[in-house]
């Protein structure tokens, strides 16, 4: 995959008019938080995507980035940004999936410090190149099985997971601090239902929030 990387502001199919429609079909699905929408606004998403799909990024739609995985759609990359910020504290989160690197930019433009792992290697490779692009410096990369979280930088105030696991990951949930949320889609690839899970003290509780889509998360690493 070739990155656009030259123009960060976009032309034509990518530019600024482009994102602008974009805020405004996330608006009329019920996007309130300016300051997660300014974000989106000013974030380029055509560099995450290769250079035939570029035309596409700011159309409201999941994409291709290879390996048989996808960019979120942008309304469910603002959807699950949103309920976590609106939640509770956002100063340490993790994400699960880094994927290009484009919900990974969202997030490190919100909170003080993201995590992020990944299980395919050349993803995770073309993820910091993308976001070195950013300058954004308050991203940790680990090469990981997904499903095992991070511990080492535990607890986190959030965990995003972009793929769906049949049943939510026991290591995810032990990794949260009290009054963490994990937001996770949860089930095959049929059924999925996006989870929202607060944890306190020792109990979790779940609030299913819509039906939506994602790639399987898979156990094991991926070198290349």
């Amino acid at each position: 995959m070739k990155t656009n990387a030259i123009n960060l502001n976009g032309i034509g199919m990518t530019s600024q008019r482009t994102r602008d429609r974009l805020l405004s079909r996330l608006i009329d699905q019920g996007i309130g938080c300016m300051r997660l929408l300014d974000v989106v606004r000013s974030t380029p998403r055509h560099i995450f995507l290769d250079e035939a799909l570029a035309h596409k990024a700011y159309e409201d739609v999941a994409l291709p980035i290879g390996f048989n995985q996808t960019i979120s759609q942008p309304y469910i990359v603002a959807k699950m940004t949103e309920v976590i910020l609106n939640t509770g504290k956002f100063d340490h989160v993790l994400e699960i999936g880094t994927g290009c690197g484009y919900q990974t930019a969202i997030l490190a433009q919100l909170a003080k410090s993201v995590s992020t792992v990944e299980r395919i290697k050349p993803l995770l490779e073309r993820a910091r190149k993308n976001l070195k692009l950013l300058k954004l410096r308050n991203i940790d990369f680990r090469h990981v099985d997904g499903s095992l979280g991070w511990k080492k930088n535990a607890p986190y105030d959030a965990i995003i997971a972009t793929a769906a696991p049949q049943r939510v990951p026991e290591a995810l949930l032990q990794q949260l601090a009290p009054g963490g949320r994990l937001i996770i889609p949860v089930g095959g690839e049929s059924n999925q239902r996006l989870q929202l899970i607060t944890r306190d003290k020792a109990d979790f509780n779940v609030e299913v929030l819509e039906q939506v889509k994602f790639v399987p998360l898979l156990c094991g690493q991926l070198q290349s």
